[in-house]
C-alpha cells in the first residue's frame, strides 16, 4: 500500500489563492499580488507561483493578465477535483444532506464496454457498485460504477453508503489524479425511473465519468443517470485560455441521417 501523497506547492497556493477569492477577502475586480509577492509569501519560486496562477485562470477565477498584474474576476461557482470525483461531496457543496442506498456490490466479470474504459480484458474480473444517491432524501442519481480489481478489493470491505466512498480510498492511499465526464441527454428507463421516482420516458442526463490515478492507470468508469429537473450547466471562459467544457452534437440521431 502506498502512502498518501503530499500536494505539490503549486496545488497549495491555488488552494490558498482559490480560498480568498471564495471567502470574499478578494472580491471581484481587486489585483491580485504580484508574482515577486506571491513567491515571497509561499518562500517558492515563480515556478510554483505561475502554474497556480494558470490554475486559476483555467477556472475562471482571474484574468490572464497579459505583462500585468491578475484581475480576480466575478465567477460562477466551479467544481473542485473532490466534487466532480465524488457524487456525495458535489452534493454536500450544494447545502443537501448526502445520502445514498447501494443495490447491490460485488465482485463480477467486466462487460466489453466496461474493459474498453478500463483498459483490461473482457470478463475481467471487477467490482460493482450500484447505488441511487439523495439530495435531502429525494433520490436525483443512480450510479453503476466498476473498479479496477486492485482499487475494487478495497471498495468491497467499505460502507458505500456511509460517508464519500473516494475519501475513504484516500484514506488507504489510493488517490485518482485525473477523471473524464461526457454528459448527454437521455430518457429514464422503466428501472431507472422508478428509483428516481419519474415517469418512464422522463428526461435525464446519462454521465460517463472514467477516473484514473496518478500513474495514468484507469482505475473506475461510473454510469450516471441524473435528473434533468433543476440542473443547471455553467463555466468560466478566459480570453487565451480554453475552456474545460466542450460542446457538441456529435451523437444526435438529427445528423445521422
Amino acid at each position: 500500500m502506498s502512502a498518501r501523497r503530499v500536494p505539490q506547492q503549486h496545488i497549495k497556493i491555488a488552494e490558498h489563492l482559490r480560498g480568498r477569492i471564495l471567502s470574499g477577502e478578494m472580491p471581484a475586480g481587486s489585483l491580485l499580488p504580484s508574482e515577486a509577492e506571491l513567491c515571497e509569501e509561499f518562500d517558492t519560486s515563480r515556478g510554483p507561483v505561475r502554474q497556480a496562477l494558470a490554475s486559476l485562470r483555467t477556472e475562471g477565477f482571474i484574468s490572464s493578465g497579459r505583462g500585468r498584474r491578475s484581475v480576480v474576476l466575478g465567477h460562477e461557482k466551479t467544481e473542485t477535483f473532490e466534487t466532480f470525483i465524488s457524487t456525495h461531496d458535489w452534493i454536500e457543496s450544494n447545502g443537501w444532506e448526502a445520502s445514498s442506498k447501494t443495490l447491490w456490490m460485488a465482485r463480477c466479470p467486466a462487460p466489453a464496454h466496461v474493459a474498453e474504459m478500463l483498459a483490461i480484458k473482457e470478463e475481467d474480473p471487477v467490482v460493482f457498485v450500484h447505488r441511487v444517491r439523495f439530495a435531502n432524501g429525494r433520490p436525483i442519481t443512480v450510479e453503476r460504477s466498476y473498479f479496477r480489481l486492485p482499487v475494487g478489493k478495497h471498495v468491497l470491505y467499505m460502507d458505500p453508503d456511509e460517508g464519500s466512498l473516494h475519501a475513504k480510498l484516500r484514506d488507504v492511499g489510493l488517490g485518482l489524479d485525473h477523471g473524464r465526464r461526457e454528459m448527454y441527454g437521455a430518457i429514464a428507463s422503466e428501472e431507472d425511473a422508478k428509483l428516481l421516482e419519474i415517469a418512464t420516458g422522463s428526461p435525464t442526463v446519462f454521465s460517463k465519468i472514467s477516473l484514473s490515478d496518478h500513474s495514468g492507470t484507469p482505475v473506475e468508469y461510473t454510469e450516471m443517470q441524473q435528473l434533468f429537473e433543476g440542473l443547471t450547466l455553467s463555466y468560466n471562459c478566459i480570453a487565451g485560455t480554453p475552456s474545460p467544457l466542450n460542446i457538441s452534437m456529435r451523437n444526435s440521431e438529427i445528423f445521422a441521417k
